[in-house]
């Protein structure tokens, strides 16, 4: 029995896919979990759709006509759209998933994928866009020279300000909160995306990007990897 809905129908889910039965599939099982639907099929159709009528959160393929799923992010977050995108792919390598991120995505999914764990994703990007203000005013973490206004959502290394996508800037901040102190993977996924994925492949690709985002000018490194554990932010080199 899958979990109940904790949202209304006001809660929109815009669906881009161009495959018409899954398409088809994906808004049923949507509807029947209590969400508002819209759905298109091409890229170009989903930033008209955005335009006239803002989802709470978008479904996006990677693979799409006129213009595709990582175009449609990047349109979206450069006129400052800053809606959750859950990207599916049929594609399993880091490179697509990291293209995906760069572009903005919050999150992807590769094909084939289970329904439930869809919903559980999308669940965990709606949480997470409801608490993406913080309610204390203790909102500044340093760690050497990496700065986080959490209320802000900004980040710095030195004077260079880092650009960060949604994910991105959780999981730094996770690992900021908690310095010196190694995070397993599952309290990780617990903490940043909302629930225990079982899988360390999908977090070695933010840590991954995050790493290339604060290192870009030659800085030191400040997030290690402790093997068969997890991560620690830390100035020292481990």
């Amino acid at each position: 029995m899958p979990d109940q809905p904790t949202h209304n129908s006001t809660v929109s889910v815009l669906v881009v896919e161009d495959d018409r039965a899954a398409r088809e599939a994906l808004d049923r099982a949507l509807r029947l979990e209590g969400y508002d639907v819209s759905t298109v099929a091409d890229g170009r159709a989903a930033l008209e759709a955005q335009t006239h009528r803002r989802a709470d959160v978008v479904v996006l393929d990677l693979m799409l006509p006129h213009l595709d799923g990582v175009g449609v992010a990047t349109a979206l977050r450069q006129r400052g759209d800053a809606t959750p995108i859950l990207m599916l792919t049929a594609r399993d390598g880091v490179g697509d998933r990291v293209r995906g991120l760069d572009a903005g995505a919050d999150d992807y999914l590769p094909k084939p994928y289970a329904l439930d764990e869809l919903l559980a994703r999308l669940r965990a990007l709606l949480r997470r866009r409801s608490a993406d203000e913080p309610e204390s005013s203790q909102d500044e973490l340093e760690v050497a020279d990496l700065r986080l206004n959490e209320s802000a959502r900004r980040a710095w290394r030195g004077d260079r300000e880092l650009e960060l996508s949604r994910t991105e800037f959780d999981l730094l901040a996770m690992l900021a909160r908690n310095t010196e102190i190694v995070l397993g993977h599952g309290a990780l996924y617990e903490q940043v995306w909302g629930y225990d994925y079982g899988d360390s492949n999908n977090l070695a690709v933010y840590v991954r990007y995050l790493r290339r985002k604060t290192e870009a000018h030659g800085e030191s490194r400040l997030i290690h990897t402790v093997r068969g554990v997890g991560y620690v932010l830390s100035p020292q080199a481990r």
